[in-house]
């Protein structure tokens, strides 16, 4: 196996590790009846998973910025009360890579735009904590808005280098464009997994597309 062109490994969670859409839809649900708001379409949910509530809430929902605001705080009680690992199932072969990339002295870290509580919670519950050197998810801002893709990863590879890891030649796995948009100022380059919520042509700006855990393990461990 030749060394990995890699020095560190960033993941997304929604749609990369996890799939958490079973639960998601039941909550929106709720949430849009607070509003009085029609029920969302199934068809539409795979456009909630990966870029920060309170966006979708306003951009999608077409709520106010202040109802935003209240529609997640809603949504976030409603996960609380449900178990942050409820209805939640890891993607097939995905604990298996992480565990690979483990094994052969890869630091990972999360890199999520779901809240960090969240995240520790799902890792913890499949038995995936131990798989990471830091967990980074968003975090709320004095006014309760959670930071987006581009804060998050620079704070996980600020966590990443005060844990000593080497942070020159970083990599993010994800599987929406809000990864690729939120990497690039960073320099970090993305590769995009398919088995997630991506739609056709968010790819575009990645530096691979795999179908594929083994096939993500090719690029991130490559045989020589």
């Amino acid at each position: 196996m030749a060394a990995s062109p890699y020095t560190c490994v960033l993941w997304d969670v929604d749609g990369t590790i996890a799939d958490a859409s079973a639960g998601i839809l039941p909550r929106l649900v709720e949430v849009y009846a607070a509003f009085g708001l029609p029920e969302p379409a199934q068809s539409e949910l795979s456009r909630w998973i990966g870029p920060p509530m309170f966006e979708s809430f306003r951009d999608l929902a077409g709520l106010s910025e202040e109802d935003a605001h209240l529609a997640v705080r809603k949504y976030r009680e409603l996960a609380m009360r449900d178990g942050y690992a409820a209805s939640v199932r890891i993607y097939p072969g995905v604990a298996e890579a992480l565990q690979t990339v483990k094994a052969a002295g890869i630091p990972q870290a999360t890199a999520s735009s779901k809240p960090e509580n969240q995240v520790l919670a799902i890792l913890e519950h499949y038995g995936l904590i131990d798989d990471f050197v830091i967990v980074a998810g968003a975090l709320p801002d004095a006014s309760g808005l959670h930071d987006g893709k581009e804060a998050v990863l620079r704070r996980a590879l600020h966590r990443l280098t005060e844990a000593g890891v080497d942070v020159s030649r970083p990599v993010l796995i994800g599987d929406r464009l809000h990864d690729i948009e939120g990497a690039a100022p960073l320099g970090v380059p993305v590769i995009f997994v398919t088995w997630g919520f991506g739609e056709p042509g968010e790819s575009a700006g990645a530096i691979a597309e795999v179908a594929t855990p083994d096939e993500l393990l090719r690029i991130l461990l490559p045989q020589g």
